[in-house]
């Protein structure tokens, strides 16, 4: 039993910035990879990014890359992405997802945890 809890999604004025975060709780682990993704109304979830245990591998969904910036603290058991440069394209739920094990992975059957999600809405 592991809870995640994605916050900080809103609404932002295209070009400007967010940071969400996903916090976990309950049974958690020592050592697990988390990612990010996200689903636009009437699309199917797509990966955003992903980070490993020890923070060094960052793999990035291309429509993102250079924009986003995924983090982990892992002594807070809180993983972090930080939105600049915001796109009304970007507008979505995100959800946080994580699954044991140090090694990354971008496609969503790899997970075995899910947040609620978040909204984010990047406005014209």
């Amino acid at each position: 039993q592991v809870q995640l809890v994605e916050s900080g999604g809103g609404l932002v004025q295209a070009g400007g910035s967010l940071r969400v975060s996903c916090a976990a709780s309950g049974r958690t682990f020592g050592s697990y990879a988390m990612a990010w993704f996200r689903q636009a109304p009437g699309k199917e979830r797509e990966f955003v990014a992903a980070i490993n245990w020890g923070g060094f591998s960052t793999p990035y969904a291309e429509s993102v890359k250079g924009r986003f910036t995924i983090a982990r603290d892992n002594a807070k058991n809180t993983v972090y992405l930080q939105m600049n440069s915001l796109k009304p394209e970007d507008t979505a739920v995100y959800y946080c997802a994580a699954r044991q094990g140090r090694v990354v992975a971008t496609t969503r059957d790899k997970y075995d945890y899910w947040g609620q999600g978040t909204q984010v809405t990047v406005s014209s």
